[in-house]
């Protein structure tokens, strides 16, 4: 099998309000729209990835799945959106393996790890 693209598909259960969180809270650039009404959805840049978001669903993701976002500049990224009121589920830590990471979460509950890889680790090298 060859895949030549990919993408996370989101079904929220408040498709405006996540929407929202995704396009105006985290400043996601959006690659395309599509539908109408309730059959709409977008589909936004996640740097080498795509997310869409779509649909709707009766109850949020479980607790099993969670969204991996690198950034420039953790702490920045914390103070940003703590102010624009985004749950913080952790603040900005420097793990034992040295990524610095926070954890957030959208307005289902899904965990977000905000990871600022720093310029001495191993992960700039490989």
């Amino acid at each position: 099998m060859e895949v030549l693209n990919s993408r996370l598909l989101l079904r929220p259960t408040d498709l405006e309000r996540s929407l929202a969180f995704y396009r105006e809270t985290l400043g996601l650039a959006i690659y395309r729209e599509f539908g109408e009404g309730d059959h709409r959805g977008v589909v936004f840049f996640l740097g080498g990835g795509l997310l869409e978001v779509s649909g709707r669903a009766e109850a949020p993701a479980g607790p099993n799945l969670a969204m991996w976002l690198q950034v420039r500049d953790v702490d920045a990224a914390h103070d940003e959106l703590a102010a624009k009121g985004v749950t913080v589920l952790r603040p900005p830590v420097t793990e034992p393996w040295g990524l610095r990471e926070m954890w957030v979460s959208d307005p289902d509950g899904l965990a977000l790890a905000i990871i600022e890889v720093p310029a001495d680790h191993p992960l700039r090298r490989r």
